[in-house]
């Protein structure tokens, strides 16, 4: 068994258990093999391995790796993107993770319009207020939310965030439960009645390889392993 393999059937055990802690169901949550960086090769070893959602940071991968790669792929754009960017990957991704800017959602708005598609979209949250991290802020959610909701072309579908790096998963426990809350106010309207468009908003991406299994316990809905799934990467090449 190669390993790859093996470290996705490692991570599917910590999902199943962690949504036992949870009491969730395992098919609330999706898997992201995040392969930025990685070949061809190893993608297509997940893919036999039942892996159907790939991320990527970087538009040029998604381009490089799209036509390689069987058709049923779901590609998630989940680094930071700009906005002169947006066209060339509008029709090969299923869904936008961070969204981070007015002016990056009205370039994916009228691009999405010009290529005769909706796009889900995902606000990204600067959750631990990092310099070194894109994202909007925290306070300023609701506002940006009610600003973009509307847009046609779009369809904002939740919220992301990546936590502070930590050797201790624990330590994002409190930040994962503060976009949860943020989702269930919303959600349930308990912060603006007048931000209307908001139905579609299910989604909670948020950990990563080395907090994932917290971030399911608190209601994410879509994690997001790299190095947990290909293990480290080579930035060399």
């Amino acid at each position: 068994m190669s390993k790859i393999v093996e470290n996705i059937e490692n991570v599917e055990r910590n999902i199943e258990n962690a949504c036992k802690r949870g009491k969730r169901e395992r098919n609330e949550v999706t898997l992201i093999a995040v392969s930025k960086t990685k070949p061809v090769d190893d993608l297509k070893v997940a893919y036999d391995a039942g892996i159907r959602d790939f991320g990527e940071n970087k538009v040029q991968e998604i381009l490089d790796k799209y036509d390689k790669l069987p058709k049923d792929i779901n590609w998630h754009m989940i680094g930071h993107l700009q906005t002169n960017k947006v066209k060339y990957i509008i029709d090969k991704v299923c869904m936008i993770h961070s969204v981070d800017s007015l002016k990056l959602a009205e370039e994916i708005s009228k691009r999405a319009l010009a290529a005769g598609v909706v796009m889900p979209i995902l606000i990204e949250i600067n959750i631990g207020d990092e310099e070194s991290k894109f994202g909007i802020t925290f306070d300023t959610a609701v506002d940006f939310l009610s600003e973009i909701v509307n847009l046609p072309g779009i369809k904002v579908k939740g919220f992301m965030c990546i936590a502070p790096y930590t050797e201790n998963a624990e330590e994002n426990r409190i930040y994962f439960k503060k976009l949860k809350q943020l989702y269930v106010d919303i959600t349930t309207k308990n912060i603006d009645n007048r931000i209307v468009g908001i139905d579609d908003i299910s989604i909670l991406s948020m950990g990563m390889t080395g907090d994932y299994e917290v971030a399911v316990e608190e209601g994410a809905t879509h994690i997001r392993v790299g190095t947990g799934i290909f293990g480290a990467r080579d930035y060399t090449v």
